[in-house]
C-alpha cells in the first residue's frame, strides 16, 4: 500500500501534476522573463535611439533653413547676407548638437535682395545610425535629411 502511494506521487511529479512534485521548475519563469525582456528590449532601445537621431536632424535642418532665410533677407547688403545666413544655420544646427557635417546652399530668385525676389536656402545632413561601424555598411547605415526653405524679400521693400 505504501508503494502505491509512492508510485502515484512519482507519476504526478513527472506528468506535471499540481502541488509539491514540480521542484525542478521553480524559478525558471523569472529567468525566462528576464531573458526575453533583454532580447526584446535591446532592439527596441536601439530603434528608439535611431528614430530620435533622425528626428533631431530633421528639426535641426528645418530650423537652420528657416533661420538662415530670415538672416539673409534682413541683411543690409548682398555681401553680408551670405555670411549672416551661414552663421544662422550654424547656430541652429549646433543648437541640436549637429555642429559638423552639413552642407549649406543659397540661391536667389529674381535677384538678391531685390523687391519681389526670394532666397532659397537648402541644408543637407546625413544621420549616421548609432553603434554601427563603416565596415558593416558605410552609407547603407545612414539616413539623409534635407530641408529647403524659400523666404520672400517682399514686394514693397526697397531693393538693396
Amino acid at each position: 500500500m505504501r508503494v502505491g502511494r509512492w508510485w502515484a506521487r512519482q507519476v504526478r511529479a513527472h506528468v506535471g501534476g499540481a502541488g509539491r512534485g514540480t521542484r525542478g521548475e521553480r524559478g525558471n519563469a523569472i529567468v525566462e522573463f528576464c531573458y526575453l525582456g533583454i532580447l526584446f528590449l535591446v532592439p527596441l532601445v536601439y530603434i528608439m535611439l535611431a528614430v530620435f537621431d533622425v528626428q533631431r536632424a530633421m528639426y535641426g535642418v528645418s530650423a537652420a533653413t528657416r533661420d538662415a532665410g530670415r538672416a539673409y533677407v534682413l541683411s543690409a547688403n548682398v555681401g553680408q547676407a551670405e555670411a549672416r545666413a551661414r552663421e544662422a544655420a550654424r547656430i541652429a544646427m549646433a543648437d541640436q548638437g549637429l555642429g559638423q557635417g552639413y552642407t549649406f546652399q543659397s540661391a536667389c530668385q529674381g535677384g538678391c535682395l531685390q523687391s519681389g525676389s526670394s532666397v532659397e536656402i537648402t541644408v543637407r545632413y546625413v544621420v549616421r545610425f548609432p553603434f554601427i561601424p563603416d565596415a558593416i555598411g558605410g552609407p547603407l547605415v545612414s539616413f539623409p535629411v534635407t530641408s529647403v526653405h524659400r523666404t520672400p524679400y517682399g514686394d514693397y521693400r526697397q531693393s538693396r
